[in-house]
């Protein structure tokens, strides 16, 4: 289910809540409509409110906090992506494979993880993950960089200067799948169903005492309406953050990109 499907389902539990407290109201017996019972159902809704409050406090501090590493990561993993073209380019010719290489692996994957964003120009496999949150996962894109580890394994520097570039191009090279490995493990830190689920539970039965008390009338029905819906909203943008590679809220690709970019222009020269 979408971000958007389950932000919908939520509103429509949360607004059902509130028309069955509307229904239920008027069925109850006097005694349950007094002043001593709404003051009762108020104290004990306000000890609900807290914790739902509590609870979307902390999916939506801890989701910031993830898309954040992920968009760290993503920048640190560009960073070495562009050091180990740097020392493949001092290395010298006999490291122009491994150069194309990481270019190609580069494209597709900034390709499969952006698939709503132009394609970058050149040969290279494409369409790789059905779901742009497993783009950096995609088993091809993971062979792609071993073999530009085996073949960085495989260069035989004439001297100790290039001797010194091979070492330094293989540890960017080993860098860089450790830090693709990172990044997956971030990847998948996305919110927990259970969680949701207990705290759109909390809310609906906010929502159904809200119709138990509230009065009857036009005004009470639009803000009861909108409030779920910001609330809906609010879940909405927690899934969006919680899903770095997807959706409308997404993490930039600039950083991938510059580093195509970089290994481009070495290619040239």
């Amino acid at each position: 289910m979408t971000e958007a499907a389950t932000s919908l389902v939520v509103l429509a539990i949360l607004l059902g809540a509130a028309t069955a407290g509307v229904v239920v109201q008027p069925l109850l017996p006097e005694t349950h409509r007094s002043r001593d019972t709404v003051e009762a159902v108020r104290l004990t809704l306000g000890m609900i409110v807290t914790f739902a409050a509590l609870v979307l406090g902390l999916l939506t501090s801890s989701v910031l906090a993830s898309y954040d590493a992920v968009d760290s990561a993503l920048r640190g993993y560009s960073a070495i992506v562009i050091e180990a073209d740097q020392a493949l380019r001092e290395y010298g010719p006999g490291a122009l494979p491994i150069q194309q290489m990481l270019r190609s692996f580069t494209a597709a994957s900034i390709a499969d993880t952006w698939p709503g964003e132009p394609r970058p120009p050149g040969v290279y496999p494409v369409g790789l993950a059905h779901n742009p949150d497993d783009a950096v996962e995609t088993p091809t894109l993971g062979e792609m960089l071993e073999r530009i580890d085996l073949a960085a394994r495989q260069l035989r520097p004439a001297d100790a200067m290039h001797q010194r570039l091979a070492f330094y191009s293989l540890s960017r090279v080993e860098e860089l799948v450790q830090e693709r490995w990172s990044l997956i493990e971030q990847v998948h830190d996305s919110v927990s169903v259970p969680f949701l689920a207990v705290l759109v539970f909390w809310l609906a039965i906010v929502f159904f005492c809200l119709g138990l008390s509230a009065p009857r009338n036009f005004l009470t029905y639009i803000v009861t309406a909108l409030c779920g819906v910001a609330l809906a909203v609010a879940i909405w943008v927690i899934l969006e953050f919680a899903g770095p590679f997807s959706g409308l809220i997404q993490v930039s690709s600039q950083p991938m990109r510059e580093a195509l970019a970089h290994i481009d222009a070495s290619l040239a020269r």
